[in-house]
């Protein structure tokens, strides 16, 4: 929370603009890398289903093809032996060859392993403790079938899965069948594997490559958005500098206009009298009491100049006082008539708040006597019970658009004050304005601000 606070209103648009597309991406990738998953392993099944359902086929045509052979044999005198020597002849491949066992697990005939031959293998079992010989037995005993086990593969001399056919020949008491390795459906599977891997590695870069150029394009937006916002603000600082110094040179010169005109001529006046009263003995105490008249008016004359710079009353008796003073000045100038309402209980004020919230109403009513043309104004200033504060300055006059206002750079730099005044205290400042329809200004500051404000 600390870190999104510390951020730029620019960074939050940004991260909010960001992390939608981020996450849209990512659950776009998880999608695909499932459903890429998925079919992989579809395929997966489909090929090998095709393939051992091929395997099975063909191994069946195998052992038709063998039984039919020495079929004709059965009966004859050495038909048995000439069965074996025809069947040991057959193979399709190095790998690839028919055995012949009886049913009680003595090699009768292995084309591919000679030296099993007369052997018994009716204990033998596989790495995982299954009887090999038995299962095929078994099988053939049941009406022929198939099994699938692990057998010394010829041209690796290395266990391999295999799948095998087997029949039962009972006129011989034999089992015949031949089998086809698997660990080639096996490479096959793993190479299907290998490219599905690929294949999703594939997208997963697509996929990072358009969050890339996503997040690219966010950056030159927001990029493109700081340049001109900042292009925009020192626009506006440029005028706003610029408005401030003109301000400064015609306070120095309304000043040197006040000084020369007003005091200066009162002084002059009076200093006249004075040398009057000192050459004429006889008119001393008229031209004295002239000259004292002379002095109490320069007098007020200075601590009206005085007040206009900083009214004493600020500081001595606070906002509202200030405020109901500044009230009296326009209805003695002959300005537009505004009250002031104070609502709540009043409390001490910090003095950055006193003089920020003082130049706010001070710009709103010479705005509203100035642009707005009105018949009234009200300012209401309102201590709440919590602590807050809040100033409303309301107009009965035409009104104005504030936005477009505010989005020339030499225009609305009276709006721009008051809105950087109330920033600097952390307040927040509200403008309902439109033509025709009067403006209302709000400032408000919670218990909070003020505190911060007086630290």
């Amino acid at each position: 929370m600390k870190a999104w606070a510390a951020l730029s209103l620019r960074g939050r648009l940004f991260l909010l603009a960001l992390l939608p597309l981020l996450a849209s991406l990512a659950l776009i990738a998880l999608a695909v890398r499932q459903q890429e998953r998925a079919l992989a392993e579809r395929e997966h099944a489909l090929v090998r289903a095709s393939y051992m359902e091929a395997r099975r086929t063909e191994l069946k045509h195998y052992v038709d093809l063998a039984v039919s052979t020495v079929k004709p044999l059965l009966g004859q005198p050495g038909g048995q032996a000439q069965a074996l020597a025809i069947l040991k002849s057959l193979d399709y491949g190095p790998d690839g060859y028919f055995f012949v066992y009886d049913l009680q697990g003595r090699v009768l005939m292995h084309s591919r392993q000679p030296d099993l031959l007369g052997q018994n293998l009716w204990e033998l079992r596989d790495p995982q403790g299954r009887p090999t010989i038995q299962q095929l037995i078994g099988q053939a005993q049941a009406g022929g079938g198939y099994v699938e086990y692990l057998w010394r593969k010829p041209s690796s001399s290395q266990l391999a899965p295999k799948l095998g056919y087997v029949v039962a020949v009972p006129e011989w008491h034999w089992m015949l069948g031949t089998g086809l390795y698997l660990d080639g459906i096996e490479a096959t599977m793993a190479e299907l594997e290998r490219g599905a891997r690929q294949n999703i590695t594939t997208t997963m870069l697509w996929v990072g490559a358009v969050a890339v150029f996503g997040i690219a394009l966010i950056s030159a937006g927001a990029l493109a958005l700081n340049l001109s916002e900042h292009r925009s603000a020192e626009a506006k600082l440029r005028a706003l500098a610029r408005e401030v110094v003109q301000s400064q040179e015609d306070e120095r010169a309304r000043l040197a206009r006040e000084l020369h005109d007003g005091v200066s001529q009162a002084l002059v006046a009076t200093k006249l009298l004075i040398e009057s009263a000192q050459h004429e003995p006889a008119a001393a105490e008229r031209l004295q009491a002239l000259a004292l008249k002379r002095l109490n008016s320069t007098l007020a004359e200075v601590r009206h100049l005085s007040h206009a710079l900083r009214p004493a009353l600020l500081d001595t008796l606070g906002l509202p006082a200030a405020l109901q003073h500044l009230a009296g000045e326009f209805d003695a100038a002959g300005g537009t008539p505004f009250s002031v309402t104070v609502e709540g209980e009043e409390a001490a004020l910090p003095e950055a708040v006193n003089t920020a919230l003082f130049r706010i109403a001070q710009e709103a009513l010479n705005n509203a006597a100035r642009h707005a043309q009105a018949h009234a104004v009200t300012v209401t200033l309102r201590f709440e019970p919590a602590g807050g504060l809040a100033l409303e300055i309301a107009d009965d006059g035409h009104g104005f658009d504030a936005d477009a206002a505010q989005a020339v750079a030499d225009r609305g730099l009276g709006l721009r004050s008051m809105r950087e005044r109330a920033d600097a205290l952390g307040a927040r400042l509200r403008l309902q304005a439109a033509p025709g329809a009067g403006c209302r200004l709000a400032v408000t500051l919670s218990a909070s601000d003020l505190a911060r404000a007086a630290a």
